[in-house]
């Protein structure tokens, strides 16, 4: 296994606490607040003088006279009131090329071990085009299920589909009003239903709001649309095989917007999967006393005596037995607990869906559902338009995803015409250039940034081949690869790291394991887009100030080949695990 810097480092330190008596729990490297001091420090002197009864300066200079001994180092100093500043010496920093160039993982670490963990994200309803709220669903679900693969985790996506419920009884008294003669409503029908849908899919997308729209005005339509939803979830047949057509039409739609996403779902499993388990949920937490009737309705008390706020019960049944979208969650979480191996769920759902998902995973815990599981709500906030408010189109309504890649990608075609790029391709491969860029536009600005934080959503400023970007991490890609292919077959490594400059560029290439890393420890994909752009930025520092190929020494030629082999895969790999895709040309 790959050891980044830090960790060798954590290494040598815990030899030296041990060897003063100090305990080793202290002894962690972290990278240095002050550059000019050092590439790493570490604080633990501080701590130990509590426990110790000496000053913190005294311990770590203790310490640093161990450290000034190990080869590892080229200055170790000590600052204020106990920080140990670390300067690594060029040779160390070269083994650790060396290690990590020759390593199929990049140093990233296998934490995960086969642990298997369960990513909810995208959360379409059916009889609903995906929009611009599932967009940052579905590209950070996507981005944590790569991270969590080459933390070495068994993934499974699921994008546990709306496809239950009184939405679906809706639709079905909506076409029933339009066309009553449909086979699906002929309660003597015996012949096979139709297997395609009665509507067009952009009837689908205007249907379903008039009729929500309709039940909430009118008492009688909404009576209407509960008693086709009981049907449905009694099983008659005909409603049954209307709402498998309307499946079907919808997901049709929703897989092509997956696609160009680059978003990958191991199921597309939905709230009607765990119907036939709410009953026997719902009764066997009451029968224990974990569940009790309140006001007519079946609940789950959750608050703790700790809460600074209140919180409320979670709500299973209604009082004629209807489950609520909390019974469907908890009996998802049963489900998914069956399967071996299971250590981690994470559900990837807007931030405002936060006491919800506390609800839920308190419930769980007193039913014993999933005992052993983390779970994680990793929330995110909204995408915005230039308002600051939630997007959406000139007529009020929730802007389509797909209408805001199409825009995207247009937007593209544009910036790459007037700046000059790919000026060379023509047809399909043109066509593949502007669809990349268009997309790695709207992933890296979703995310860039903490999650939780909303953004605006500006495709101008995203399609820009220069600043915080996608285009531009791309351009820096293909520049890196298009620099390799013109130095085939020199002669590349080992890698040194001499000049400032080289020095920047490499340590950022070594700690690209830790990176990745602690995106997953925060959910925060995030953490890797900086990496991302700051590794680029280096980059271009290096190559600006260092001759590569125009270098006349053989050796230093060499070696700055050797790092810019190691830069293009870093860069590669992190935005692989964006979920950004890089041109062969731009």
């Amino acid at each position: 296994m790959c050891l980044s810097p830090a960790s060798r480092i954590d290494v040598l330190l815990t030899a030296a606490f041990l060897s003063l008596d100090l305990p080793a729990a202290l002894a962690r490297a972290v990278p240095a607040t002050r550059p000019d001091l050092g590439d790493f420090q570490c604080n633990g002197a501080l701590a130990a003088a509590a426990l110790v009864g000496r000053t913190g300066r005294a311990i770590a200079e203790d310490i640093a006279a161990y450290l000034r001994q190990e080869p590892a180092f080229a200055e170790v100093s000590v600052a204020g009131p106990g920080f140990i500043n670390l300067r690594l010496s060029a040779a160390f920093i070269a083994q650790g090329l060396d290690a990590v160039a020759a390593d199929d993982r990049l140093g990233i670490p296998d934490e995960g071990r086969a642990r298997r963990v369960v990513l909810d994200f995208g959360g379409p309803n059916v009889a609903k085009p995906l929009h611009v709220g599932h967009l940052r669903s579905l590209v950070l679900g996507e981005s944590l299920r790569r991270i969590h693969a080459a933390l070495g985790w068994s993934t499974h996506a699921d994008a546990h589909l709306g496809d239950w419920g009184l939405q679906m009884g809706m639709l079905s008294a909506a076409i029933r009003r339009t066309d009553p003669t449909l086979a699906f409503f002929d309660s003597e029908a015996v012949v096979p239903f139709p297997a395609t849908a009665p509507v067009t899919l952009r009837e689908l997308e205007r249907l379903y709001p008039e009729a929500a729209a309709a039940c909430r005005e009118d008492p009688g339509r909404m009576a209407e649309a509960r008693a086709d939803t009981a049907a449905l979830q009694a099983a008659d047949p005909g409603l049954t095989a209307l709402w498998r057509s309307l499946r079907a039409l919808s997901l049709s739609s929703q897989a092509a917007d997956f696609e160009r996403l680059g978003v990958r779902f191991d199921a597309l499993d939905g709230e009607s999967d765990v119907r036939d388990a709410i009953a026997p949920l719902v009764a066997r937490l009451r029968a224990c006393g974990v569940a009790t009737a309140s006001e007519g309705a079946v609940v789950i008390e959750v608050a703790e005596p700790t809460d600074s706020s209140p919180v409320p019960p979670l709500l299973l049944a209604k009082s004629d037995g209807a489950a609520f979208y909390a019974t469907t969650d908890l009996a998802t979480l049963e489900a998914r607990a069956s399967v071996p191996g299971l250590a981690r769920v994470v559900y990837v759902v807007d931030q405002r869906q936060a006491l919800h998902f506390e609800q839920v995973f308190r419930a769980a815990r007193k039913a014993g559902i999933a005992h052993d599981v983390e779970l994680v709500h990793a929330g995110f906030g909204t995408v915005n338009g230039p308002d600051g408010k939630p997007f959406k189109t000139r007529s009020g309504g929730m802007a389509r995803l797909a209408d805001l890649l199409d825009d995207a990608v247009a937007r593209a075609a544009e910036r790459l015409s007037s700046s000059g790029y790919g000026m060379d391709l023509y047809g399909a491969q043109r066509e593949a250039l502007t669809r990349q860029v268009g997309v790695a536009a709207v992933k890296f600005a979703d995310l860039s940034g903490d999650r939780l934080s909303g953004y605006v959503f500006d495709p101008a400023r995203m399609v820009a081949f220069e600043g915080r970007t996608g285009p531009y991490l791309q351009y820096a890609c293909v520049r890196l690869r298009s620099l390799l292919a013109r130095a085939a077959g020199e002669v590349v490594g080992p890698a040194q790291a001499s000049a400032p400059v080289e020095r920047d560029l490499a340590l950022h290439c070594l700690s690209f394991g830790d990176t990745v890393s602690e995106a997953a420890r925060l959910y925060q994909p995030g953490v890797l887009a900086a990496y991302a752009y700051t590794l680029a930025q280096h980059f271009s520092r290096f190559y600006g100030e260092c001759p590569v190929r125009a270098e006349p020494d053989p050796a230093t030629r060499a070696s700055r080949l050797a790092l810019c082999v190691l830069t293009e895969r870093v860069l590669t790999r992190c935005l692989d695990l964006l979920g950004i895709e890089v041109p062969l040309r731009m």
